[in-house]
């Protein structure tokens, strides 16, 4: 369910057969032929019909055989796709896992783009943190109810007042005690909420008296944090989600580097003119860009999360350097937007 094209793909490459789900109002239009080139099949149903939904995956695992059903994803569907994933004994999660985990949320947090002021809570409906408090997003894997951190993503935000991301460091620089902590709290609520395998994103404020969890989802980190995972540690976390489907255990190496993404911070309105995308693409550092907006497309503003689809992904040996890199990158990249008429 909901799977990047990335992840099918390493999938194919190791030789397991996917049929990908998806709802055609939620998968973008470059993307889409991606998905299908490395899927047996790719099926389209609207996720807003839950009885369609469920009936598209029984009738798939019966014609096909299909020995697991994973969603990847976000969002309303989850409950009903794991509701008839445990009903055909294809996960092992029951489906309460999933309420558990989220603990009561409501909203989006500030990881999706918003100010705190509108975010997701850990149990008490909003995001109380203060805004200044630093935020990780911790990335884990489970393996037969076994929590494997795999690493801890820092924020990169615009700053006060609004602390809009703009984009993500790896590994987020803490000290060993404070990873230790982080790790600590993040495991808890994995196995407090009964989690037996998958991967989990789980995003952390770093408070005076301690971390304190903002949000848990089971479901690989978006905004390319895989990325910067295998860029900065050499592991796969795509890779290690099929891995982990026959019971093998991530061995998770040290940090060599940094890797960073950050998000084109355009202003919103319509895009007139672009130049610089290909000089962007060969510089030597940069390990990924996308700029998916034509000439007459709408951009979306700093904080909308539709902002977030155009990127740089850098290296370096510092977070400084990174940081410098991607600003580097943000001026290469030249554009003319016309600001909405008010």
């Amino acid at each position: 369910m909901m799977p990047s094209h990335q992840l099918v793909r390493k999938g194919a490459e190791l030789g397991f057969r996917i049929w990908s789900v998806w709802d055609p109002s939620q998968l973008e239009a470059d993307f889409a032929p991606r998905v299908e080139e490395d899927s047996e099949e790719l099926l389209l149903v609207d996720f807003t019909d839950e009885a369609g939904l469920r009936e598209v995956i029984a009738r798939t695992v019966r014609s096909h055989g299909i020995d697991a059903v994973l969603h990847c994803g976000d969002g309303a569907s989850v409950l009903p796709v794991a509701r008839e994933a445990w009903q055909l004994g294809l996960t092992p999660n029951p489906p309460a896992v999933y309420q558990r985990l989220r603990g009561g949320e409501s909203g989006e947090s500030r990881e999706s783009g918003e100010s705190r002021e509108s975010g997701a809570g850990d149990g008490q409906g909003a995001d109380r943190t203060p805004a200044e408090a630093p935020r990780v997003s911790v990335e884990t894997l489970t393996v037969h109810g076994a929590h494997h951190i795999v690493g801890m993503t820092a924020q990169r935000t615009t700053g006060p007042p609004h602390f809009l991301v703009t984009g993500f460091l790896h590994p987020a620089p803490l000290t060993d005690d404070e990873q230790k902590i982080i790790g600590a709290a993040v495991e808890e609520r994995l196995t407090s909420g009964g989690y037996r395998f998958g991967p989990a994103h789980t995003q952390v404020a770093l408070e005076p008296d301690g971390p304190r969890i903002v949000s848990c989802r089971p479901h690989l980190g978006a905004d390319r944090i895989p990325l910067l995972i295998e860029i900065a540690r050499g592991f796969d976390l795509e890779a290690a989600v099929f891995a982990a489907l026959a019971g093998e255990r991530p061995v998770v190496p040290s940090a060599s580097g940094y890797a960073e993404v950050g998000f084109f911070l355009l202003p919103e309105g319509r895009l007139e003119t672009y130049t610089g995308t290909e000089d962007i693409a060969v510089t030597p550092w940069v390990r990924g860009a996308r700029f998916p907006y034509a000439v007459g497309d709408q951009v979306a503003p700093v904080g909308d999360p539709r902002a977030r689809r155009a990127y740089v992904v850098v290296e370096g040996d510092t977070p400084e350097l990174t940081r410098q890199r991607v600003a580097k990158a943000r001026e290469d990249l030249v554009t003319d937007v016309r600001p909405p008429s008010r």
